[in-house]
């Protein structure tokens, strides 16, 4: 099972990637896991990057992409990182004419996704 290809910038791909997988492990529980999976989705790529991790509160996901904004300021300043990332991401995977969103549920983990259009 191959997946089609996607028209993209791989460095600007890449930074999606890292941002998304830093987080991942960052915010994840001692011992818990990560996955990522990609599929076809209709005309797009869809791609998955989900952890057991200590979640987001519901009120905090709609701001989670804009510049700056950090859930927990204290645990930010403790693990590092500006806040910028989620924003980037959602930056670059627009451009590319795709759509990035989350799932998450307190205390169990979130899931980030992404589409890209297939080429």
């Amino acid at each position: 099972d191959s997946l089609p290809q996607v028209l993209a910038d791989e460095k600007r791909l890449n930074q999606v990637f890292l941002n998304l997988l830093d987080n991942a492990v960052k915010y994840n529980n001692e011992g818990g896991s990560i996955r990522v999976a990609a599929f076809e989705s209709e005309r797009f790529v869809q791609v998955d990057v989900s952890d057991t991790g200590i979640g987001i509160p519901e009120k905090a996901i709609a701001r989670i992409f804009e510049r700056f904004y950090r859930v927990d300021k204290a645990r930010s300043r403790e693990l590092g990182g500006t806040g910028l990332g989620l924003s980037i991401v959602k930056h670059i995977i627009t451009a590319h004419g795709g759509q990035v969103w989350v799932k998450s549920e307190l205390g169990c983990g979130s899931t980030f996704s992404f589409t890209l259009p297939v080429a």
